[in-house]
C-alpha cells in the first residue's frame, strides 16, 4: 500500500479534508494510506514525527496556495525535504493547485501540477470535480508504486489489523472532520464577497466580448453598491440585458438575485448562502429555463458562470 504525505498550511485545512474524503475510496480499495500533521498525538515530538512521515512516504502533496508558498515551515523545511527525496528517486511529488497564486517559477513548478493545467481547484464550479482530478491523479501514481514494491491490493481488503505488525497510534479513522457554525455575519460576508466577484466577473467578460466580436459593444454599469447592470448589443440592437442585486438579509430579495429588467420588485433566479457543515457556498432556485434543477454549491466562479450563460445565452 502506498503511502500520501500532505504537506500543507493550516490555513488550507478545509480543503484538506475535502481531498482527505475523496482519497478514501483509494483507501478502501487498499491502494493508499494518508497521513497528515493533525494525526500527531498529544506528547509526540512534532518535527520528528512530520520528519518521520516524510522519510517513509511514496507520494508527497503539496497543497499549493498564497498561505503555503508564505508558510516558512511548508516552503524551507517539508516542500525542500519533498525535492530532494523526489530527485533521489524515492517519492513521488505532487503539487495540487487549491488557489491561484504565482508557482511556476518556484522550485517545485517544473513538475506535473493537477488538476490539469494547474487550473486551481477554489476556480472550478464545483470544486468535487478538481478534487476526482487530483484523485485520479494519486491513484495512476499510487498503483505504479503498489506494483513497483509487488503488492498489489484486494478487490475486498480486510480491516483486521494485527497490533504487532502497525503501531496502535496509527490505527485510526481518516473520518475526523467535526462540523462547523457558521454565524449571520459569516454568511453575509461570504455573500458580498461573492456579488463583488459577480460583478468584477461579468465586467471583465464583457470587456473581452466586445474585444472579440466587432460587432458587438456592451455596456457595464455600477448603479450602487448593491447593484450593476449589464447589456449586449449586436449592431446597435439590444439583444440581451440583466440587472443583478445584492439583496437585504430577510425577505423575498434576500439573495443575490438575476433579473432581465430593471425592476426592483422580480426576478429570474436568486442564489442564496448556503453551507454543509464544513464550508459556505451559493445554491440556486433553479428557476433559470436553461438550468435545470437546483445547482449546488457553486463556488465563486461557479456562480458568477451561471449568471453569465444565462446572459450570453441568447447569443448561443
Amino acid at each position: 500500500m502506498a503511502k500520501l504525505f500532505f504537506s500543507y498550511s493550516h490555513r488550507d485545512e478545509d480543503l484538506r479534508d475535502e481531498l482527505q474524503i475523496h482519497l478514501t475510496s483509494l483507501q478502501r480499495q487498499g491502494i493508499l494510506d494518508t497521513w497528515h500533521d493533525r494525526r500527531i498525538e498529544a506528547g509526540d515530538n512534532f518535527a520528528n514525527s512530520i520528519s518521520e512521515h516524510l522519510d517513509s512516504a511514496d507520494i508527497i502533496l503539496l497543497l499549493i496556495s498564497p498561505y503555503f508558498i508564505s508558510s516558512n515551515y511548508c516552503f524551507e523545511v517539508e516542500m525542500q525535504h519533498a525535492l530532494k527525496k523526489h530527485e533521489q528517486k524515492q517519492a513521488v511529488v505532487i503539487p495540487v493547485i487549491l488557489h491561484p497564486c504565482d508557482w511556476h517559477n518556484l522550485p517545485f513548478g517544473h513538475l506535473l501540477a493537477t488538476p490539469k493545467d494547474g487550473k486551481p481547484i477554489s476556480k472550478f464550479p464545483n470544486i468535487h470535480d478538481g478534487l476526482l482530478e487530483v484523485t485520479l491523479a494519486v491513484k495512476s501514481v499510487a498503483n505504479k508504486t503498489n506494483t513497483s514494491k509487488e503488492i498489489y491490493p484486494t478487490p475486498n481488503p480486510t480491516y483486521t489489523v494485527s497490533t504487532s505488525q502497525k503501531p496502535h497510534s496509527d490505527i485510526r479513522s481518516s473520518n475526523l472532520r467535526v462540523k462547523k457554525s457558521f454565524t449571520d455575519s459569516d454568511k453575509d460576508k461570504f455573500k458580498t464577497e461573492a456579488f463583488e466577484y459577480i460583478a468584477k466577473y461579468f465586467e471583465g467578460s464583457l470587456g473581452e466580448l466586445e474585444k472579440r466580436n466587432p460587432e458587438i459593444e456592451t455596456n457595464f454599469r455600477r448603479i450602487d453598491a448593491n447593484k450593476f447592470c449589464s447589456v449586449i448589443y449586436v449592431n446597435g440592437a439590444e439583444v440581451s440585458r440583466c440587472t443583478i442585486r445584492l439583496g437585504a438579509n430577510r425577505g423575498f430579495m434576500s439573495g443575490i438575485t438575476y433579473s432581465s429588467s430593471d425592476q426592483d420588485n422580480s426576478y429570474n433566479e436568486c442564489m442564496s448562502v448556503e453551507d454543509d457543515g464544513q464550508m459556505m457556498f451559493l445554491k440556486t432556485l433553479g428557476m433559470s429555463f436553461r438550468h435545470h434543477g437546483n445547482q449546488d454549491q457553486l463556488s465563486l466562479e461557479g456562480a458568477a458562470e451561471y449568471y453569465w450563460s444565462m446572459l450570453i445565452g441568447v447569443l448561443q
